[in-house]
């Protein structure tokens, strides 16, 4: 075969990378390549999964960035999958088409109570916080007593943004919705609960360190939690660098918390309890609104697990997040395991629900593994997915329509008011403009319908 025409759905790193990798990998063949995004906007989770105050993390944009504009991809933003276009659609007009969607749900949190008024998923929070055009513009912040569930990156995420003062958030590229939500908030105590000890959290070194640096925030820690005897921590994660480096950063907010203790520092306004060997065991609800948080004392069992010690204690609280993970989405007429909320492959070939492998189709990303690792490790993802497609090229579809120009023409007559690159482009100079005026980096524009209308230079 001289070329392959290949879909790609979804637009952030995993699809991105995928494209990139394919261009650049040896092969015998010409490949056209189309990435299809339901937003009017590329990047994924980058733009719209990470705080705004992560302006290193997001700096990944850059070289996102320079693969879209290397003039080889065509963008199709603003573009649904199953209703814009349809699996019967790529047959007609691709080769193959790997689905990079991520995950984007919140995992569900089996105790009782966790549907209570007050008590959220995480996720929801980071895309009101991140400008998602499809989640609402406002968002309940009424507590002076929060608390949050899990011991990742999203829950440090979670509990900066809801205990950092607003104002210090105006260097970034917060909407001014979210901003002005923000100011409002009446938090004074945030809880952030953790299973397992101080030194099995999933945090990065920089994370915690940054979570320290909040200003007007005590970091109020538990010594309970570090009172237990641990030999597979003393053994095994001891010889972890980031373990040495994030338990420093803890025992000196331990010094600090003996200060604050013995008069010689002034309190702050706002404080973040840290509570580890906690696990959740029930949400307490008075006429349907969350009142607090049941907890049982976990202990180490030597073996890197917990045992339940049978101790509880309740703590107050006005709402709750759980950030214990994402979940991925079922794709129309897409295989899907709801246990584990992916796509079931094989090192990215797809496979139907008896394991027989689904020819054409392909995942990569978080839809492909689940929510695991940082956004590097979805380029050497997309290479074994990549390597699979390749080995393949007896089992691609044969498209009956194969030139570049009907893709336009079909959502066009289809009434679907696509974005492309060059709109993008706009969005983005516009978003920047905003930026200037207000003497910040960026402002992000939040509405859809605004979003592909500038897009669109309508």
């Amino acid at each position: 075969m001289s070329k392959m025409r290949l879909a790609i759905v979804g637009a952030g790193p995993a699809g991105i990378y995928a494209a990139d990798l394919l261009l650049k990998a040896e092969r015998d063949f010409e490949v056209e390549i189309d990435l299809f995004e339901q937003l009017p906007a590329p990047y994924g989770l980058v733009r719209y999964g990470v705080s705004p105050d992560h302006p290193r993390i997001k700096g990944i944009i850059n070289a996102l960035r320079d693969v879209l504009d290397s003039g080889q991809i065509r963008f199709f933003g603003n573009v649904r999958y199953g209703q814009d276009l349809t699996l019967d659609d790529l047959k007609l007009h691709y080769n193959a088409v790997i689905f990079s969607t991520g995950a984007i749900r919140d995992a569900m949190l089996g105790v009782p109570g966790i549907d209570a008024e007050g008590s959220y998923g995480a996720a929801d929070f980071v895309s009101w916080f991140d400008g998602h055009p499809d989640v609402p513009r406002t968002w309940p912040l009424e507590a002076a007593s929060v608390g949050v569930i899990g011991n990742g990156n999203v829950a440090l995420d979670v509990s900066r943004m809801l205990i950092k003062h607003a104002d210090d958030l105006l260097v970034t590229e917060i909407p001014e919705n979210v901003y002005e939500g923000l100011k409002a908030n009446p938090i004074e105590e945030l809880h952030l609960f953790g299973r397992r000890g101080p030194k099995y959290v999933k945090f990065t070194p920089l994370e915690l360190r940054e979570l320290g640096e909040v200003r007007d925030v005590d970091m109020v820690i538990d010594e309970r939690d570090f009172a237990h005897a641990d030999p597979y921590a003393d053994e095994v994660l001891a010889k972890n660098k980031q373990v040495t480096v994030m338990t420093r950063i803890m025992d000196k907010w331990r010094d600090e918390q003996r200060a604050r203790e013995a008069g010689e520092v002034e309190p702050s306004s706002r404080r973040l309890h840290l509570h580890f060997w906690s696990k959740p065991v029930e949400v307490v609800v008075e006429d349907g609104n969350v009142v607090g948080l049941k907890v049982e004392r976990t202990a180490p069992d030597g073996e890197g697990g917990v045992v339940d010690t049978g101790e509880f204690e309740v703590i107050p609280m006005q709402s709750l997040y759980r950030a214990i993970g994402y979940f991925g989405s079922p794709l129309d007429e897409i295989p899907f395991d709801e246990s584990r909320g992916v796509i079931p492959n094989d090192r990215g070939r797809v496979l139907d629900l008896e394991g027989s492998q689904v020819p054409g189709v392909y995942a990569t990303g978080w839809i492909k593994r689940g929510p695991v690792g940082l956004i590097g490790h979805t380029k050497s993802d997309a290479m074994e997915t990549l390597e699979q497609l390749m080995a393949d090229s007896e089992t691609w579809w044969q498209p009956e329509q194969g030139d570049a120009g009907t893709i336009p023409e079909l959502l066009s007559e289809r009434g679907v008011p696509y974005t492309n690159l060059d709109g993008w482009h706009r969005l983005d100079e516009h978003e920047l403009s905003l930026g200037e005026v207000a003497g910040r980096t960026r402002i992000k524009v939040v509405s859809r319908d605004e979003m592909t209308r500038i897009s669109r230079g309508e």
